[in-house]
């Protein structure tokens, strides 16, 4: 499927950012389109079953490799050869799932808020966004947000992501496929997620590394100035190159 999309900026490489879960093109990453819109064409899609991008049914089973395809779809029908991918959390799984099938297609990968490793722990932290992710539902008026936000049924896709055990460790786990310049950024806050700092450059000379203070799972909103200033670091040093 197409994904629903704004476009802002004029620069002559693309530059794509791929939104949290429960979030859209046009809700988050809002610093950083606004950062990187004078020197690069921004996109901000919405991921599939978010926002504007509907769809009846959303499948966790193969959530990363259709939302690959609608990736695939959406650079095809607007003319994008190759892009600069950019994702946090939801969407950085897709990117690192988008990377190991379509290097080809990228100028870089950055991503940010995921865990290459399953944390022994990891259970506990679990039932701890399940009875986070519960109590929105009881909020009346996050429900009332969410409902306006999005098309598709997102109290559904909640549910699912408490119900089963998605999370995909083995493509987070396994990096040395991705041929292209890629930029791992974690939230010193997060130790689960720190661990990627020290494995994905031993398993690919690709990937670089930024670990950045006072940060936490989203550091491109804990930390939206520092978080720009190393991507822009890192895509000047790879256009220098």
């Amino acid at each position: 499927m197409r994904l629903h999309c704004t476009v802002s900026g004029d620069g002559k490489e693309s530059l794509v950012f791929l939104h949290t879960g429960l979030q859209t093109g046009q809700t988050d990453f809002l610093f950083q389109q606004d950062y990187f819109k004078g020197h690069y064409k921004v996109y901000a899609p919405d991921l599939r079953g978010h926002g504007k991008s509907f769809v009846q049914d959303v499948a966790f089973s193969t959530y990363f490799s259709d939302s690959v395809t609608d990736l695939i779809e959406t650079m095809d029908s607007l003319g994008i050869e190759k892009v600069h991918l950019i994702g946090c959390s939801l969407g950085a799984l897709i990117g690192l799932k988008f990377a190991k099938i379509h290097s080809d297609r990228l100028s870089s990968l950055i991503i940010s808020g995921i865990t290459s490793t399953r944390p022994d722990n990891w259970n506990v932290l679990c039932e701890k966004d399940a009875a986070n992710q519960a109590a929105m539902l009881l909020d009346e008026q996050i429900v009332q947000y969410f409902s306006q936000l999005h098309l598709s049924d997102w109290k559904k896709f909640l549910k699912e992501s408490i119900e089963t055990d998605w999370y995909p460790f083995e493509e987070t786990g396994e990096i040395r496929s991705i041929q292209c310049p890629s930029l791992l950024l974690v939230g010193e806050d997060k130790a689960h997620e720190v661990m990627g700092v020290i494995e994905y450059p031993k398993m690919n000379e690709n990937f670089h590394v930024a670990v950045v203070p006072f940060a936490g799972h989203l550091v491109h909103q804990d930390q939206p100035l520092l978080y720009s200033k190393i991507v822009e670091s890192f895509l000047n040093k790879i256009a220098s190159t």
